[in-house]
């Protein structure tokens, strides 16, 4: 890049300084970027996302992401569900995802689930990632060289040893192809079966290579992946440090490569976290965008406003005497902020479903604050019943109506696989609150406003 600048300059004229602005001209290098689109978009995987500005965690229906049902094919014990669990989380830590909840879960039959939910990550990668039961075997004909878990004692993942063959690109019928490959180990029990079964093997030529008559094939949950070539060197040789490979296609160079490195970081995966006791069955796959959630949250705040204007309009004109309208507003209002606090407080996630039960919470917060204040406000039975005995006969209805819903909402906590769980947890954490903490402050606050007035 050219630029012209003004210089201050002292020059000599007939043996005088004389000062002189002159203009100058300079070469100068500035970072050039150069940005270059792609026509088809590629999903790189990476997500973006706001940092947290509270502790409240919001569930998967407010910021997006993939809700898969598991159902293992067969009933498993506790101490194999608890290991297929762990090595659900590992697979989904190892591959890279973050935020993630995964627990077991069942309905009113008693059948098993295990429900999976994972925000900012899309549908398929999830569901490919966790369905499978991750069987791997490499065979040499019908014997098993090795498997996947104990028999490999190391797998590379950087950069030096895994990634895309340079020299394996191609394009046939419109198609792009490429393969990846990255370095294993081997146990030296798993090195010494390789040995064994190559030993009697016989050497072929293709292209100027030895080869060994046989292929190394490679099955992920009885399903062909690939087959390798066997070098002549390895015959009688137990090898333990040996190059996986697999293919990626895709309708550009681009896409190919995505795609090769999306199977190899599968392979790798479940090459790591080893294989799960039980085949699982996908009964269900939810992708919810974080657009829609956040939308849906401004739509909650939006109603909850109209709602709670609403309730305290009817109050006012059921009750016109500001000492009684007042603190049922400040209760409500009291009462939705201690569950929100709560449910920080024991991590609990606040999803559409828990919503809807704080939503419950109030309406029927509003009714016992009612029976609360019409039994204070009875002026017929002033002369026969004191303050205590009122609150008392107000407290009896009060507190039959929440064991009545605290036992109808222990059957929803199981029900749907456990997908109103967050319903019945919210409810049961309110109208607690509301029972033994904001109705009797409520009935403790009315009564000393009202005392010197009836």
């Amino acid at each position: 890049k050219t630029v012209t600048k003004e210089v201050n300059a002292t020059i000599v004229i007939n043996g005088t300084k004389v000062n002189k602005t002159i203009n100058k001209t300079e070469i100068i290098t500035v970072p050039k970027t150069i940005t270059k689109v792609y026509n088809d978009s590629i999903d790189l995987g990476i997500r973006v996302y706001n940092a947290p500005t509270t502790n409240i965690r919001k569930g998967l229906d407010l910021q997006g992401g993939t809700r898969v049902l598991l159902e293992p094919e067969e009933k498993i014990s506790v101490e194999d569900m608890d290991l297929v669990l762990s090595n659900i989380k590992q697979r989904l830590n190892v591959y890279g995802l973050s935020d993630i909840v995964v627990r077991t879960t069942a309905d009113l039959s008693g059948n098993q689930y295990i429900l999976i939910e994972v925000a900012g990550a899309n549908e398929e990668e999830v569901r490919e990632l966790v369905a499978k039961q991750g069987k791997f075997e490499a065979k040499i004909g019908k014997e098993v060289v090795f498997k996947g878990g104990n028999d490999i004692t190391y797998i590379c993942r950087s950069a030096d040893c895994s990634g895309i063959d340079p020299n394996s690109y191609g394009q046939s019928n419109g198609q792009w192809s490429c393969r990846f490959r990255f370095s294993i180990s081997l146990s030296p029990e798993a090195a010494q079966k390789q040995a064994e079964l190559t030993k009697n093997l016989d050497i072929v030529t293709e292209g100027n290579q030895d080869y060994l008559n046989e292929t190394l094939d490679l099955y992920l949950d009885n399903q062909h992946v690939d087959s390798l070539n066997i070098g002549s060197e390895l015959k009688g040789r137990a090898i333990t440090d040996i190059q996986i490979s697999g293919p990626g296609l895709g309708t550009t160079e681009q896409e190919a490569s995505f795609n090769a490195l999306k199977n190899m970081k599968n392979l790798q995966t479940i090459l790591i976290t080893g294989s799960l006791p039980v085949k699982l069955d996908v009964v269900k796959t939810d992708a919810i965008s974080p657009a829609l959630g956040e939308k849906f949250v401004k739509n909650a705040f939006f109603i909850g406003f109209l709602a709670v204007l609403g309730v305290s309009l009817i109050v006012f004109l059921r009750y016109k005497r500001i000492e009684v309208s007042l603190p049922m507003i400040i209760n409500l209002i009291g009462e939705v902020i201690i569950i929100l606090g709560v449910a920080a407080l024991i991590g609990w996630n606040i999803d559409i479903a828990a919503i809807a039960g704080i939503i419950i919470v109030v309406g029927t917060g509003v009714d016992q604050l009612i029976v609360v204040s019409d039994e204070l406000l009875r002026k017929e039975q002033q002369l026969f019943f004191n303050w205590k005995q009122r609150i008392k006969n107000a407290f009896f209805i009060i507190m039959a109506a929440y064991f009545t819903t605290f036992v109808a909402m222990l059957p929803l906590m199981r029900a749907g696989a456990g997908l109103l769980k967050g319903f019945a947890i919210t409810t049961i954490i309110g109208i607690s609150v509301g029972v033994f903490i904001t109705r009797p402050a409520f009935a403790a606050v009315v009564e000393i406003l009202l005392k010197d007035k009836l």
